[in-house]
């Protein structure tokens, strides 16, 4: 896993970026803390994972993709722990964060990712769902962390 992580510095640092910031919503939430935490930058994550090993441990063997009921794959326990490995503490930057979270989060329990991103900026919607339906209206809030506006 660490070789992810180093690749991704090399990959900054060659091409010349002076900053660097991640974006995951769900599960890629989750990835772009990971991310944050070993690279110190920015990071906007959309109701995010917080503990996805928890989780996801219970969905261990055959699956069928949410997008196609035809399509199966098999969930290894070993993708539960790589999760486990990737699992960060309390966020050592807050400030590097902006948490976008929806109290109506169908998926995800609202309480669980405001917790854990508490010090963090935090936008907490009230209704919403999982998806961030609206994810449009929040771009000024996004660009504006980000120094992008």
């Amino acid at each position: 896993m660490q070789e992810i992580f180093t690749g991704l510095a090399r990959w900054q640092q060659e091409a010349g970026f002076e900053r660097l910031a991640v974006i995951g919503s769900s599960l890629g939430g989750f990835y772009a803390t990971a991310v944050a935490e070993r690279l110190a930058c920015k990071a906007v994550v959309l109701n995010p994972a917080v503990k996805p090993a928890r989780d996801l441990s219970r969905h261990i063997g055959e699956q069928t993709a949410w997008h196609n009921a035809h399509e199966r794959f098999f969930f290894e326990p070993g993708f539960v722990d790589e999760l486990r490995v990737l699992q960060s503490g309390p966020l050592k930057a807050p400030e590097n964060y902006l948490a976008i979270i929806a109290k109506g989060d169908e998926v995800l329990n609202w309480h669980e990712m405001t917790a854990h991103y508490g010090r963090a900026n935090v936008c907490l919607i009230e209704g919403g769902d999982h998806a961030l339906s609206d994810f449009e209206a929040h771009l000024p809030l996004i660009l504006d962390f980000l120094k992008l506006a």
